[in-house]
């Protein structure tokens, strides 16, 4: 058995979520399909991060053992060839050794979400951020940002069906950056509790309306409550941007 690490991109628009569902379309079903065309049998696909439903993925990354030991590039044509036309792809395929574990031998996930701050709707960004038609001060944000970086009991943030065994994360990033129109935050950990990313994000936004101060996301933090959390950010706007591993 060889076992392959794959760096995969997909647009979660129209998908249910990664993880393979009875009746629904997911980006593990297509991979699976995929990797079951071209191999017939293999042993399970593992990846850094199962992402929700609507969200996307820029560097995703996997690993799977095959029985047949083909070049990587051959690998990852073949398989970006049966995920035709649905939008998923292999960007990379590298050779790993067998202890290797797409999921627990990651030091650091790095997560983007795009926010577009204007009033006209969105045409080809569509599904791909989330618009705020109402001015957002970025570098309240940012400031109120930083309340939120370091160790700390993220309960707040936590969705209530999270199955992590402790709500106390170790946030290593958490900035916020402007061009024109498309704000984005950038957040960095080891890893992350189910929907933290997208609550953080809820709470940055209404720093930025003026609703929230700094102190605010503080007091919210500190409560250790989700009935504390402000309204969760959609899917829209989230990419899992690039999974870090030790050399």
């Amino acid at each position: 058995m060889r076992r392959l690490k794959l760096t995969i991109e997909y647009d979660g628009t129209g998908f249910r979520g990664w993880a393979r569902q009875p009746g629904a379309r997911t980006v593990e079903g297509e991979l699976h399909q995929a990797v079951g065309e071209l191999y017939g049998t293999f042993n399970e696909l593992l990846v850094a991060g199962r992402t929700d439903a609507g969200v996307h993925a820029l560097g995703q990354v996997g690993h799977v053992d095959l029985t047949k030991d083909w070049d990587v590039e051959t690998v990852r044509d073949a398989l970006n060839a049966h995920l035709r036309p649905h939008p998923v792809a292999i960007i990379s395929a590298e050779k790993v050794e067998p202890t290797f574990d797409a999921r627990f031998s990651a030091v650091r996930r790095h997560y983007l979400y795009r926010i577009i701050n204007r009033r006209a709707d969105l045409t080809f960004e569509r599904g791909r951020a989330w618009r705020i038609a109402k001015p957002l001060n970025s570098a309240a944000m940012h400031s109120a940002a930083q309340r939120l970086v370091g160790r700390h009991d993220f309960t707040t943030f936590r969705n209530v069906e999270c199955q992590a065994k402790s709500p106390v994360k170790t946030l290593d990033q958490l900035d916020v950056h402007r061009i024109r129109d498309d704000i984005h935050i950038m957040a960095s950990a080891r890893s992350f509790l189910h929907t933290q990313v997208r609550s953080m994000v809820g709470a940055l936004v209404l720093a930025g309306e003026g609703k929230w101060t700094a102190d605010d996301v503080s007091a919210a933090l500190a409560k250790r409550d989700r009935a504390a959390c402000a309204p969760v950010a959609p899917p829209d706007g989230l990419y899992l941007s690039k999974v870090d591993y030790d050399e």
